[in-house]
């Protein structure tokens, strides 16, 4: 008969333990379309359209900068994890949300307390309707009680909480590795215009000094007679142009410079980066491998948090709904309670209290109606996050494939453009020493080659830019696999 009662109470809780209210999670879909638009420039290898590249070891890793191959660049990003403080804030952001966790599981045990007393009472003989017959000198108490509280999880509530703490641990997690990502692109990105605006100003520096020349050389030939003196003042002004140019790109590259400092965590007086003009050759730009646009759904870190998010947020529906029905509580004391310390812990002093208690909400005025209509909205904000971030997704990976393949014709178109500019020059400069051209044409000539030189090596810093832009677009070399798993956080 025992036995019977054991299975029997054996099974119940079973039961209990095994009820779940609310709605089964699972993922929404995404707007995906089975390929991208835009296609690759051509240092892209391209397998059935824009696909992942063979061999593998062309594949985006986890250090993706070490793919443009400049040491300097590799210094400066390998000190981004441990000094940035943007990185340290998302991480203790993460580390809060792991312990938010060992709260909620807190819930799945007892929770016992205790509160020790120790105090002596006597009562007045002469308070008013007092029984003089019970007057005495006083008694003392001492008492040692524990309570014990326990919710039974009927119907999933405690579950669900500790199943949302973790995926919001989860969605922390991704939200630490894209500002990984984001600081480490940004820090690229700087480090380019950096280098681009060291080429500007090296670029700046020569016209410069061929400008002082030829206004050296309008100043004689107007000292000799050979021209008047408005081709002084246009060499002149030609040179204090570019003078200023120069000491423009001077304020940008001290900008960039400190940028760069702060996102290694130093303060800009504490770091000096020395002049590297950057070139305008093809090869600095890396061949990245392309993937499906199913594929980047699961390489984007902060397509992975809005997915967690969602998933949180589907937990709260059901926490909402258990609202609805009754919950079970386990309530418990014992101890000791003495008279003085000589009987306090002797076994007659001994006390306990033990029973079950049902509460069940009989109306509420729509209050868990109003919540459930909460939880179900806020999931389904959540869902349209989710699909707008994987649309945002693949709007910046065509975006950078379009900028990528664009740019690399206009580099091309560019730089036929600089070579018939510098050969203008150089023919309209020889007519001009020759007598033949007036020196309006110098001047014009002049101003267009400078102007195409320095294109040239802006469009190199916008393809080197894009390059950046489309790795952290593709989710640098992270995948969804490296998110912690719900078993592992506690």
């Amino acid at each position: 008969m025992k036995t019977a009662r054991y299975s029997l109470l054996a099974g119940a809780c079973l039961l209990f333990s095994s009820c779940m209210v609310g709605p089964k999670y699972a993922r929404p879909t995404a707007p995906v379309a089975p390929e991208f638009k835009e296609a690759g420039p051509q240092n892209f290898k391209e397998v059935n359209g824009w696909k992942t590249a063979q061999p593998n070891d062309q594949l985006i890793r986890g250090k993706w900068w070490e793919m443009f191959n400049d040491p300097q660049l590799n210094a400066l990003e390998e000190q981004i994890d441990p000094a940035n403080q943007t990185l340290k804030q998302a991480e203790a952001n993460f580390r809060a949300a792991r312990a938010a966790v060992r709260v909620s599981r807190s819930s799945q045990a007892p929770t016992i307390s205790t509160s020790p007393t120790i105090g002596a009472e006597r009562l007045s003989a002469n308070s008013p309707y007092f029984n003089r017959s019970y007057a005495n000198s006083g008694e003392g108490a001492l008492t040692l009680p524990f309570d014990l509280n326990y919710e039974i999880d009927l119907w999933g509530r405690i579950r669900r909480t500790v199943t949302s703490s973790r995926e919001q641990a989860q969605a922390s997690a991704a939200d630490l590795e894209t500002a990984r990502l984001s600081l480490h692109a940004e820090l690229a990105v700087d480090y380019f215009d950096l280098r681009s605006a060291d080429a500007q100003e090296q670029l700046l520096a020569d016209t410069v000094t061929a400008y002082q020349k030829a206004l050296q050389l309008t100043q004689d030939r107007y000292d000799g007679g050979a021209a008047p003196l408005s081709d002084v003042t246009q060499a002149r002004t030609q040179l204090q142009t570019a003078q200023v140019q120069e000491t423009d790109v001077t304020v940008q590259r001290a900008q960039y410079e400190h940028a760069i400092a702060v996102l290694i965590g130093k303060p800009p007086a504490a770091l000096t980066l020395a002049a590297t003009p950057i070139t305008a050759q093809p090869p600095l730009l890396p061949p990245v491998p392309g993937m499906l646009p199913s594929q980047l759904l699961e390489r984007r870190p902060d397509i992975a948090a809005a997915e967690r998010r969602m998933a949180s947020a589907n937990e709260q529906i059901g926490i909402a709904e258990t609202a609805f029905y009754p919950t079970l509580s386990l309530s418990a004391v014992a101890g000791f309670a003495g008279t003085s310390a000589v009987n306090w812990f002797t076994w007659p002093s001994r006390f306990w209290a033990v029973g079950p208690a049902f509460s069940q909400t009989l109306f509420d005025h729509g209050l868990r109606q109003g919540n459930v209509n909460i939880a179900a909205a806020n999931y389904d904000a959540t869902v349209a996050s989710y699909r707008q971030s994987a649309l945002t997704a693949f709007q910046e990976v065509e975006d950078n494939l379009a900028a990528l393949r664009q740019l690399e014709i206009e580099a091309r178109q560019q730089h036929s453009a600089t070579e018939s500019a510098q050969q203008s020059m150089d023919l309209f400069e020889t007519r001009y020493e020759g007598g033949i051209d007036t020196y309006l044409q110098v001047v014009t000539w002049q101003t267009s080659a400078l102007n195409n030189e320095r294109n040239d090596i802006d469009i190199m810093r916008r393809r080197l830019e894009a390059d950046v832009l489309l790795i952290k677009a593709l989710g640098g070399g992270w995948d969804e696999s490296q998110l912690p798993q719900l078993s592992a956080l506690r």
